[in-house]
């Protein structure tokens, strides 16, 4: 173990040294933030502070019930009056058009019939139509936030009403004709205007008396750091072939080390380049923008695993490569598509269910994920699948790599 400790700090300081690959690693992505902020006003005093505020959303309720009032009643409550500014409409085609011309950043059409299938027992609750604007994915995906947690509270109480309603007329203190006007004026006093308003994850936390706005550069700064993530391990994986095609491996061997400690070496050193990156970006960006990342273990354990998936995919691609040259052009090809499916760029909530699920396969994807809960106050918990994802995702893919690199040879020399 000692052995693989040494090898891999000796990677860890010849990558520091390398003043081309601490551009990359380091100051592309900084700088990238740092313009992107600007861009975005976070940097410029515009913006409201850097948290997303008054987000024009068109309402359409088509219902009328109970429910559906609650939820327009909490996009109109004091809980959400700094982040959205709604606007109630009667026309779905009007209020799609709102999005179209760039006027509202959604539309939510609650259709009719949805408080009905809420109320009628065993019957799948009518859908809310959610329309969204492509170019303002941050505000549409705090909207989308807002829905989801709504849906989710909605069925959480539309069961325990279910078993109060049950046990009413199990004891004949309710006919059966008001059942349904009962469930529905129970299920919508969840969410009446006395009630604390729903946590919304990723871009606004209830976390008791305050609310934790989302900042945009608690998006921005993790996307970019995870984006060149990928460049330093598939770097990592072509100093492995460098070190191969110019006979310094072999002289490893030479020494008292199999050739497991030397694979394990050069692993972990291309681990702790990737881990030492990363703080470093979120020190720097705690430092200089103030940027909250949440939670300190949860940040650390994300990373950790980040990474992990991040080198899991850095060896395939060196298994894979022929020489230093093709890690080099497939891993910069790879850091791309990888920033572009994992939503570095842009809100994934925008880009469609395929590019979502295609998303699946990226560190990018689980990793921002994770930095986007623990920034609006998530907390360790919350981000066990996220973790979960990325170890599983590193585990398969050393597997498969060190199955390839052992049988082709290249920790030999």
């Amino acid at each position: 173990m000692k052995k693989i400790f040494l090898i891999g700090l000796k990677d860890v300081r010849l990558a520091f040294r390398d003043r081309a690959a601490l551009m990359l690693m380091l100051a592309a992505p900084f700088l990238l933030t740092l313009g992107m902020g600007f861009v975005t006003g976070r940097l410029t005093g515009s913006g409201s502070g850097g948290g997303v505020s008054e987000i024009p959303v068109v309402i359409v309720n088509q219902d009328g019930g109970e429910v559906a009032q609650a939820l327009v009643d909490l996009f109109q409550s004091d809980d959400l009056a700094e982040l959205v500014a709604p606007a109630l409409l009667t026309d779905p085609a009007e209020a799609r058009q709102y999005v179209d011309l760039d006027q509202a950043t959604a539309a939510v059409i609650i259709p009719a019939g949805f408080t009905q299938s809420l109320v009628t027992p065993d019957a799948s609750p009518v859908p809310i139509d959610l329309y969204t604007n492509p170019t303002r994915p941050t505000g549409s995906g705090v909207i989308k936030a807002i829905l989801e947690e709504f849906n989710r509270r909605m069925a959480e109480h539309r069961v325990s009403v279910a078993v109060t309603v049950d046990q009413l007329i199990a004891n004949d203190l309710v006919p059966p004709s008001e059942i349904p006007l009962l469930m529905e004026r129970l299920i919508a006093q969840e969410f009446t205007a006395d009630s604390t308003a729903p946590g919304i994850r990723l871009e606004t936390v209830r976390t008791g008396p305050e609310t934790v706005e989302f900042d945009v550069l608690a998006y921005l700064a993790p996307g970019m750091a995870l984006m060149f993530l990928m460049y330093t391990v598939s770097n990592g994986g072509r100093m492995l072939l460098a070190e191969q095609s110019r006979g310094t491996l072999p002289r490893l061997l030479v020494a008292p080390l199999n050739t497991a400690q030397v694979l394990g070496g050069k692993v972990f050193g291309i681990f702790l380049t990737g881990a030492a990156q990363m703080f470093i970006l979120i020190g720097a960006s705690t430092l200089l923008f103030g940027l909250n990342w949440g939670d300190p273990l949860g940040v650390i354990l994300l990373v950790l695993a980040a990474v992990a998936g991040a080198v899991g995919w850095g060896l395939i691609i060196t298994s894979l490569a022929r020489s230093p040259g093709q890690v080099a052009t497939i891993g910069s090809a790879v850091m791309l598509i990888f920033g572009i499916l994992g939503g570095s760029f842009a809100d994934l909530s925008a880009l469609g269910p395929v590019i979502q699920m295609f998303s699946k396969i990226t560190p990018n994807a689980w990793g921002l994920t994770g930095f986007s809960i623990l920034a609006a106050g998530g907390t360790l918990p919350e981000i066990a699948e996220p973790i979960a994802a990325l170890l599983v995702m590193g585990a398969v893919l050393f597997t498969a790599a060190s199955m390839i690199i052992m049988r082709r040879g290249l920790a030999q020399g």
